[in-house]
Protein backbone atom coordinates (compact mmCIF):
# COMPACT_ATOMS: atom_id res chain seq x y z
CA UNK A 1 0.00 0.00 0.00
CA UNK A 2 2.48 2.83 0.93
CA UNK A 3 4.38 1.63 -2.42
CA UNK A 4 1.14 2.47 -4.05
CA UNK A 5 1.02 5.50 -2.84
CA UNK A 6 4.52 6.33 -3.62
CA UNK A 7 4.22 5.16 -7.13
CA UNK A 8 0.76 6.94 -7.96
CA UNK A 9 2.25 10.53 -5.81
CA UNK A 10 5.52 10.20 -8.22
CA UNK A 11 3.61 9.44 -11.55
CA UNK A 12 1.39 12.38 -10.85
CA UNK A 13 4.41 14.70 -10.14
CA UNK A 14 5.70 13.44 -13.37
CA UNK A 15 2.18 15.25 -15.32
CA UNK A 16 3.28 18.37 -13.71
CA UNK A 17 5.28 20.44 -15.60
CA UNK A 18 8.66 22.16 -14.99
CA UNK A 19 10.59 24.98 -17.03
CA UNK A 20 12.82 22.35 -18.53
CA UNK A 21 10.33 19.46 -19.42
CA UNK A 22 7.60 22.16 -20.82
CA UNK A 23 7.34 20.32 -23.91
CA UNK A 24 6.60 17.22 -22.76
CA UNK A 25 3.76 19.05 -20.56
CA UNK A 26 2.34 20.65 -23.81
CA UNK A 27 2.01 17.26 -25.34
CA UNK A 28 0.47 15.76 -22.20
CA UNK A 29 -2.25 18.66 -22.58
CA UNK A 30 -2.99 17.98 -26.59
CA UNK A 31 -3.39 14.36 -25.85
CA UNK A 32 -5.91 14.93 -23.20
CA UNK A 33 -7.70 17.19 -25.51
CA UNK A 34 -7.68 15.22 -28.05
CA UNK A 35 -8.98 12.10 -26.76
CA UNK A 36 -11.76 14.18 -24.58
CA UNK A 37 -12.57 15.72 -28.41
CA UNK A 38 -12.79 12.03 -29.51
CA UNK A 39 -15.01 10.62 -26.72
CA UNK A 40 -17.44 13.87 -26.94
CA UNK A 41 -17.60 13.95 -30.39
CA UNK A 42 -17.89 10.26 -30.74
CA UNK A 43 -20.82 10.23 -28.37
CA UNK A 44 -22.43 13.19 -29.78
CA UNK A 45 -22.28 11.55 -33.15
CA UNK A 46 -23.98 8.75 -32.53
CA UNK A 47 -26.50 9.88 -30.58
CA UNK A 48 -27.77 12.11 -33.13
CA UNK A 49 -27.42 8.97 -35.98
CA UNK A 50 -29.55 7.43 -33.34
CA UNK A 51 -31.84 9.96 -32.82
CA UNK A 52 -32.12 10.42 -37.10
CA UNK A 53 -33.09 7.48 -37.67
CA UNK A 54 -35.19 6.63 -34.70
CA UNK A 55 -37.38 10.08 -35.49
CA UNK A 56 -37.50 8.89 -39.00
CA UNK A 57 -38.40 5.63 -38.43
CA UNK A 58 -41.34 6.65 -35.90
CA UNK A 59 -42.53 9.35 -38.71
CA UNK A 60 -42.23 7.08 -41.69
CA UNK A 61 -43.96 4.18 -39.80
CA UNK A 62 -46.05 6.30 -38.25
CA UNK A 63 -47.94 8.05 -41.19
CA UNK A 64 -47.18 5.48 -43.60
CA UNK A 65 -47.67 2.03 -41.64
CA UNK A 66 -45.43 -1.41 -41.50
CA UNK A 67 -47.02 -2.64 -44.36
CA UNK A 68 -49.28 -2.02 -47.31
CA UNK A 69 -51.28 -4.73 -49.23
CA UNK A 70 -52.04 -3.57 -52.46
CA UNK A 71 -54.80 -5.98 -55.10
CA UNK A 72 -53.44 -7.02 -58.45
CA UNK A 73 -56.89 -6.12 -59.93
CA UNK A 74 -56.39 -2.26 -58.81
CA UNK A 75 -59.44 -2.13 -56.59
CA UNK A 76 -60.98 -3.97 -53.42
CA UNK A 77 -64.34 -4.07 -53.54
CA UNK A 78 -64.36 -6.32 -50.75
CA UNK A 79 -62.39 -4.21 -48.52
CA UNK A 80 -64.16 -5.02 -45.14
CA UNK A 81 -63.75 -8.48 -45.63
CA UNK A 82 -60.07 -8.55 -46.88
CA UNK A 83 -59.76 -5.74 -43.93
CA UNK A 84 -61.04 -8.13 -40.99
CA UNK A 85 -58.88 -11.80 -42.18
CA UNK A 86 -55.82 -9.18 -41.79
CA UNK A 87 -56.73 -8.66 -38.24
CA UNK A 88 -57.63 -12.26 -37.55
CA UNK A 89 -53.40 -12.54 -38.10
CA UNK A 90 -51.84 -12.20 -34.60
CA UNK A 91 -49.31 -9.20 -34.28
CA UNK A 92 -51.06 -7.15 -36.28
CA UNK A 93 -52.34 -4.22 -34.54
CA UNK A 94 -54.21 -1.85 -37.07
CA UNK A 95 -55.87 -2.38 -40.30
CA UNK A 96 -57.18 1.02 -42.19
CA UNK A 97 -58.31 0.86 -46.15
CA UNK A 98 -58.01 3.90 -47.58
CA UNK A 99 -57.65 5.28 -51.08
CA UNK A 100 -54.07 6.88 -52.61
CA UNK A 101 -53.99 8.98 -54.95
CA UNK A 102 -51.78 11.61 -56.57
CA UNK A 103 -52.86 15.72 -57.02
CA UNK A 104 -51.94 18.72 -58.08
CA UNK A 105 -52.96 21.25 -55.72
CA UNK A 106 -53.56 24.85 -56.74
CA UNK A 107 -54.47 28.14 -54.92
CA UNK A 108 -54.75 31.40 -56.49
CA UNK A 109 -51.41 31.42 -59.12
CA UNK A 110 -49.70 28.44 -56.56
CA UNK A 111 -49.26 25.16 -57.26
CA UNK A 112 -47.60 22.03 -55.50
CA UNK A 113 -47.92 18.34 -56.00
CA UNK A 114 -49.46 15.92 -53.21
CA UNK A 115 -50.59 12.92 -51.99
CA UNK A 116 -53.91 12.04 -50.64
CA UNK A 117 -54.99 9.72 -48.67
CA UNK A 118 -58.78 8.95 -48.02
CA UNK A 119 -59.59 7.42 -44.40
CA UNK A 120 -62.57 7.19 -42.18
CA UNK A 121 -62.57 9.69 -38.90
CA UNK A 122 -62.01 6.45 -36.65
CA UNK A 123 -58.62 5.40 -38.44
CA UNK A 124 -57.40 8.27 -38.61
CA UNK A 125 -58.08 8.92 -34.55
CA UNK A 126 -56.06 6.04 -34.21
CA UNK A 127 -53.20 7.09 -36.39
CA UNK A 128 -51.43 9.29 -33.53
CA UNK A 129 -49.08 10.37 -35.66
CA UNK A 130 -51.82 12.55 -36.96
CA UNK A 131 -54.46 12.78 -34.51
CA UNK A 132 -51.89 13.92 -31.78
CA UNK A 133 -50.55 16.97 -33.64
CA UNK A 134 -53.78 18.79 -35.00
CA UNK A 135 -52.16 22.56 -35.10
CA UNK A 136 -54.68 23.85 -36.63
CA UNK A 137 -59.08 22.92 -37.19
CA UNK A 138 -59.96 19.04 -35.50
CA UNK A 139 -60.67 16.27 -36.53
CA UNK A 140 -64.42 16.83 -35.95
CA UNK A 141 -64.57 19.44 -38.75
CA UNK A 142 -62.75 17.30 -40.57
CA UNK A 143 -65.62 15.02 -41.12
CA UNK A 144 -68.52 17.56 -40.77
CA UNK A 145 -67.37 19.94 -43.09
CA UNK A 146 -66.89 17.44 -45.80
CA UNK A 147 -62.89 18.82 -45.81
CA UNK A 148 -59.43 18.24 -45.56
CA UNK A 149 -56.49 18.12 -43.57
CA UNK A 150 -53.14 19.32 -44.87
CA UNK A 151 -49.85 19.69 -43.59
CA UNK A 152 -48.60 22.61 -41.77
CA UNK A 153 -45.69 23.32 -44.57
CA UNK A 154 -47.90 23.04 -47.41
CA UNK A 155 -50.52 25.30 -45.70
CA UNK A 156 -47.50 28.08 -45.31
CA UNK A 157 -46.28 27.44 -49.07
CA UNK A 158 -49.79 27.81 -50.10
CA UNK A 159 -50.82 30.94 -47.91
CA UNK A 160 -53.94 28.82 -46.60
CA UNK A 161 -55.20 28.19 -43.14
CA UNK A 162 -58.85 26.80 -42.03
CA UNK A 163 -61.89 27.92 -43.55
CA UNK A 164 -59.91 28.54 -47.06
CA UNK A 165 -60.53 26.72 -50.03
CA UNK A 166 -57.70 24.33 -52.37
CA UNK A 167 -58.32 23.05 -55.39
CA UNK A 168 -56.77 19.57 -55.86
CA UNK A 169 -56.66 18.56 -59.83
CA UNK A 170 -55.92 14.83 -60.60
CA UNK A 171 -54.57 13.77 -63.39
CA UNK A 172 -57.15 10.78 -63.98
CA UNK A 173 -59.23 12.84 -65.93
CA UNK A 174 -62.92 12.31 -67.29
CA UNK A 175 -63.73 11.58 -70.46
CA UNK A 176 -65.59 13.62 -72.49
CA UNK A 177 -66.74 14.63 -76.32
CA UNK A 178 -63.57 16.79 -76.27
CA UNK A 179 -61.26 14.34 -74.87
CA UNK A 180 -59.85 13.49 -71.02
CA UNK A 181 -60.46 16.26 -69.09
CA UNK A 182 -58.26 16.71 -65.93
CA UNK A 183 -60.41 16.28 -63.06
CA UNK A 184 -60.55 18.86 -60.37
CA UNK A 185 -62.89 20.07 -56.81
CA UNK A 186 -62.31 22.54 -54.44
CA UNK A 187 -62.12 21.39 -50.67
CA UNK A 188 -62.26 23.73 -47.47
CA UNK A 189 -59.15 23.18 -45.76
CA UNK A 190 -60.68 21.58 -41.84
CA UNK A 191 -57.23 21.62 -39.86
CA UNK A 192 -53.41 21.07 -40.15
CA UNK A 193 -50.93 18.63 -38.78
CA UNK A 194 -47.09 18.46 -37.94
CA UNK A 195 -45.49 15.31 -37.81
CA UNK A 196 -41.96 17.61 -37.80
CA UNK A 197 -40.65 15.53 -40.97
CA UNK A 198 -40.89 18.05 -44.00
CA UNK A 199 -41.60 15.84 -46.87
CA UNK A 200 -45.12 14.83 -45.17
CA UNK A 201 -45.62 17.86 -43.72
CA UNK A 202 -45.16 20.00 -47.18
CA UNK A 203 -47.16 17.11 -49.33
CA UNK A 204 -49.72 14.77 -47.46
CA UNK A 205 -53.24 15.68 -47.34
CA UNK A 206 -56.30 13.37 -45.52
CA UNK A 207 -59.37 13.67 -46.87
CA UNK A 208 -62.50 11.22 -45.97
CA UNK A 209 -62.90 7.86 -47.51
CA UNK A 210 -66.15 9.01 -48.87
CA UNK A 211 -65.03 11.91 -50.28
CA UNK A 212 -61.93 10.44 -51.95
CA UNK A 213 -63.70 7.48 -53.53
CA UNK A 214 -65.66 9.71 -54.95
CA UNK A 215 -63.23 11.81 -56.68
CA UNK A 216 -61.23 9.08 -57.56
CA UNK A 217 -63.86 6.91 -59.02
CA UNK A 218 -63.64 4.30 -56.42
CA UNK A 219 -67.03 3.75 -56.20
CA UNK A 220 -67.41 1.27 -52.41
CA UNK A 221 -63.64 0.51 -53.55
CA UNK A 222 -60.14 1.21 -52.07
CA UNK A 223 -57.04 0.64 -53.81
CA UNK A 224 -54.93 -0.17 -50.32
CA UNK A 225 -54.87 -1.29 -47.08
CA UNK A 226 -51.96 -0.52 -44.56
CA UNK A 227 -51.32 -2.40 -41.70
CA UNK A 228 -49.49 -1.77 -38.22
CA UNK A 229 -47.60 -4.45 -36.13
CA UNK A 230 -47.12 -5.03 -32.68
CA UNK A 231 -43.22 -4.96 -33.26
CA UNK A 232 -41.87 -3.71 -36.61
CA UNK A 233 -39.06 -5.96 -37.02
CA UNK A 234 -41.27 -9.14 -37.07
CA UNK A 235 -43.24 -7.67 -40.17
CA UNK A 236 -41.44 -10.07 -42.93
CA UNK A 237 -42.84 -13.17 -40.55
CA UNK A 238 -46.29 -11.36 -40.59
CA UNK A 239 -45.93 -10.19 -44.20
CA UNK A 240 -45.84 -14.19 -44.71
CA UNK A 241 -49.32 -15.25 -42.66
CA UNK A 242 -51.09 -12.71 -44.16
CA UNK A 243 -50.05 -13.90 -47.56
CA UNK A 244 -51.29 -17.37 -46.50
CA UNK A 245 -54.43 -16.10 -45.54
CA UNK A 246 -55.37 -13.41 -48.55
CA UNK A 247 -53.74 -15.75 -51.18
CA UNK A 248 -51.46 -14.54 -54.07
CA UNK A 249 -53.90 -12.07 -55.78
CA UNK A 250 -52.23 -9.09 -54.13
CA UNK A 251 -48.90 -7.35 -53.22
CA UNK A 252 -47.17 -6.89 -50.20
CA UNK A 253 -45.00 -3.94 -49.69
CA UNK A 254 -43.23 -3.77 -46.12
CA UNK A 255 -41.41 -0.46 -44.78
CA UNK A 256 -38.48 -2.11 -45.42
CA UNK A 257 -38.59 -2.64 -48.51
CA UNK A 258 -39.90 0.42 -49.36
CA UNK A 259 -36.87 2.26 -47.24
CA UNK A 260 -34.38 -0.15 -47.70
CA UNK A 261 -32.21 2.08 -49.36
CA UNK A 262 -32.25 5.19 -47.03
CA UNK A 263 -32.06 3.24 -43.79
CA UNK A 264 -28.95 1.32 -44.98
CA UNK A 265 -27.28 4.36 -46.11
CA UNK A 266 -27.52 5.82 -42.76
CA UNK A 267 -26.40 2.86 -41.02
CA UNK A 268 -23.35 2.94 -43.32
CA UNK A 269 -22.84 6.11 -42.42
CA UNK A 270 -23.24 6.16 -38.78
CA UNK A 271 -20.48 3.39 -39.08
CA UNK A 272 -18.00 5.32 -41.54
CA UNK A 273 -18.46 7.98 -38.87
CA UNK A 274 -17.64 5.81 -36.12
CA UNK A 275 -14.40 4.83 -37.99
CA UNK A 276 -13.37 8.00 -38.99
CA UNK A 277 -13.73 9.86 -35.14
CA UNK A 278 -11.81 6.95 -33.66
CA UNK A 279 -8.97 8.10 -35.66
CA UNK A 280 -8.90 11.61 -33.21
CA UNK A 281 -8.57 9.18 -30.32
CA UNK A 282 -5.76 7.25 -31.87
CA UNK A 283 -4.05 10.29 -32.78
CA UNK A 284 -4.16 11.28 -29.68
CA UNK A 285 -2.68 7.78 -28.23
CA UNK A 286 -0.33 7.96 -30.68
CA UNK A 287 0.84 11.77 -28.74
CA UNK A 288 0.75 9.91 -25.32
CA UNK A 289 3.15 7.65 -26.35
CA UNK A 290 5.23 10.14 -27.86
CA UNK A 291 5.27 12.10 -24.70
CA UNK A 292 5.52 9.01 -22.83
CA UNK A 293 9.04 7.95 -24.71
CA UNK A 294 10.28 12.03 -24.10
CA UNK A 295 9.45 11.46 -20.57
CA UNK A 296 11.64 8.47 -20.15
CA UNK A 297 14.37 9.50 -21.95
CA UNK A 298 14.25 12.66 -20.02
CA UNK A 299 14.17 10.62 -16.37
CA UNK A 300 16.83 8.74 -16.89
CA UNK A 301 18.56 9.99 -14.02
CA UNK A 302 15.70 9.82 -12.03
CA UNK A 303 15.15 5.91 -13.02
CA UNK A 304 18.90 5.41 -11.88
CA UNK A 305 18.19 6.74 -8.75
CA UNK A 306 15.02 4.84 -7.57
CA UNK A 307 16.65 1.79 -8.75
CA UNK A 308 19.30 2.17 -6.69
CA UNK A 309 17.32 3.09 -3.97
CA UNK A 310 15.65 -0.15 -4.02
CA UNK A 311 12.76 0.04 -6.49
CA UNK A 312 12.17 -2.64 -8.50
CA UNK A 313 11.40 -2.95 -12.16
CA UNK A 314 7.37 -3.30 -11.14
CA UNK A 315 7.07 -0.35 -9.91
CA UNK A 316 8.76 1.68 -12.88
CA UNK A 317 7.13 0.04 -14.84
CA UNK A 318 3.76 1.23 -12.83
CA UNK A 319 4.80 4.47 -12.08
CA UNK A 320 5.14 5.49 -15.88
CA UNK A 321 2.32 3.81 -16.82
CA UNK A 322 -0.02 6.09 -14.61
CA UNK A 323 1.28 8.58 -15.41
CA UNK A 324 0.52 8.27 -19.38
CA UNK A 325 -3.07 6.08 -18.46
CA UNK A 326 -3.81 9.23 -16.30
CA UNK A 327 -4.36 11.43 -19.39
CA UNK A 328 -6.21 8.55 -21.28
CA UNK A 329 -8.35 7.89 -18.09
CA UNK A 330 -9.00 12.11 -17.58
CA UNK A 331 -9.50 12.91 -21.02
CA UNK A 332 -12.29 9.82 -21.54
CA UNK A 333 -14.04 11.07 -18.43
CA UNK A 334 -13.60 14.88 -19.74
CA UNK A 335 -15.19 13.40 -22.82
CA UNK A 336 -17.95 11.75 -21.53
CA UNK A 337 -19.39 14.45 -19.34
CA UNK A 338 -18.92 17.01 -22.54
CA UNK A 339 -20.66 14.54 -24.70
CA UNK A 340 -23.99 14.12 -22.31
CA UNK A 341 -24.18 17.78 -21.70
CA UNK A 342 -24.13 18.39 -25.49
CA UNK A 343 -26.93 16.14 -26.13
CA UNK A 344 -29.27 16.87 -23.15
CA UNK A 345 -29.03 20.50 -24.73
CA UNK A 346 -28.32 20.39 -28.49
CA UNK A 347 -31.64 21.88 -29.10
CA UNK A 348 -30.52 25.23 -26.70
CA UNK A 349 -26.94 24.53 -28.83
CA UNK A 350 -29.13 24.30 -31.98
CA UNK A 351 -30.78 27.98 -31.63
CA UNK A 352 -27.49 29.65 -30.42
CA UNK A 353 -25.77 28.75 -33.05
CA UNK A 354 -28.35 29.60 -35.70
CA UNK A 355 -28.86 33.05 -33.94
CA UNK A 356 -24.88 33.66 -33.94
CA UNK A 357 -24.71 32.95 -37.39
CA UNK A 358 -28.09 33.95 -38.79
CA UNK A 359 -28.65 30.79 -40.66
CA UNK A 360 -30.50 27.17 -40.14
CA UNK A 361 -27.90 24.77 -39.13
CA UNK A 362 -30.89 22.00 -39.65
CA UNK A 363 -32.46 22.81 -42.79
CA UNK A 364 -35.72 20.72 -42.78
CA UNK A 365 -36.18 20.90 -46.64
CA UNK A 366 -32.53 18.94 -46.50
CA UNK A 367 -32.47 17.00 -43.71
CA UNK A 368 -36.35 16.09 -43.47
CA UNK A 369 -36.68 17.26 -39.95
CA UNK A 370 -37.72 20.14 -38.25
CA UNK A 371 -35.06 19.52 -35.62
CA UNK A 372 -31.88 17.76 -34.65
CA UNK A 373 -32.91 14.74 -32.59
CA UNK A 374 -30.24 12.89 -30.39
CA UNK A 375 -30.89 9.76 -28.62
CA UNK A 376 -27.86 8.35 -26.64
CA UNK A 377 -27.57 4.64 -26.86
CA UNK A 378 -25.99 3.62 -23.27
CA UNK A 379 -24.29 0.20 -24.68
CA UNK A 380 -22.67 3.07 -27.44
CA UNK A 381 -21.27 5.44 -24.48
CA UNK A 382 -20.00 2.07 -23.11
CA UNK A 383 -18.36 0.90 -26.04
CA UNK A 384 -16.56 4.22 -26.61
CA UNK A 385 -15.40 4.54 -23.27
CA UNK A 386 -14.07 0.78 -23.41
CA UNK A 387 -12.49 1.52 -26.64
CA UNK A 388 -10.93 4.58 -25.42
CA UNK A 389 -9.89 3.10 -22.28
CA UNK A 390 -8.23 0.64 -23.85
CA UNK A 391 -6.36 2.67 -26.58
CA UNK A 392 -5.13 5.08 -23.84
CA UNK A 393 -4.06 1.88 -21.23
CA UNK A 394 -2.18 0.26 -24.46
CA UNK A 395 -0.50 3.93 -25.36
CA UNK A 396 2.00 4.29 -22.22
CA UNK A 397 2.52 0.18 -21.76
CA UNK A 398 5.75 0.42 -24.34
CA UNK A 399 7.49 3.67 -22.91
CA UNK A 400 6.67 2.36 -19.34
CA UNK A 401 8.01 -1.28 -20.42
CA UNK A 402 12.05 0.59 -21.90
CA UNK A 403 11.55 2.49 -18.33
CA UNK A 404 11.53 -0.55 -16.30
CA UNK A 405 14.05 -2.10 -18.49
CA UNK A 406 16.49 0.75 -18.11
CA UNK A 407 19.97 -0.12 -16.58
CA UNK A 408 21.31 1.96 -14.01
CA UNK A 409 24.38 1.86 -14.29
CA UNK A 410 24.20 2.82 -18.09
CA UNK A 411 21.81 5.84 -17.44
CA UNK A 412 24.03 7.21 -14.85
CA UNK A 413 27.00 6.86 -16.78
CA UNK A 414 25.65 9.31 -19.92
CA UNK A 415 23.98 11.80 -17.56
Amino acid sequence: MVFGSFERLLALRYLRSRRQEGFISVIAGFSLMGIALGVATLIIVMAVMNGFREELLGRILGVNGHMTVYSNQGQMTDYDTIADQIRSVEGVQLVTPQVQGQVIVTAGDRAIGGAVRGVSLEDLKERTVISDNVMQGSLEQFSEQSGILIGSRMAQNLQKQPGDTLTLLSPQGSETVVGTVPRMKGYPVSGTFEVGMYEYDSSFIYMPLELAQTFFRYQDSVNAIEVFVDDPDQVWEIRQEIASVLGNDYRYVDWQQANSSFFNAIQVERNVMFIILSLIILVAAFNILSGQYMLVKGKGRDIAILRTMGATSGMILRIFFMSGASIGLIGTLAGVLIGIVFTDNIQTIQSWVEQLFGTAVFNPEVYFLSKLPAERDPAEVLQVVLMALGISFLAPLLPAWQAARLDPVEALRYE
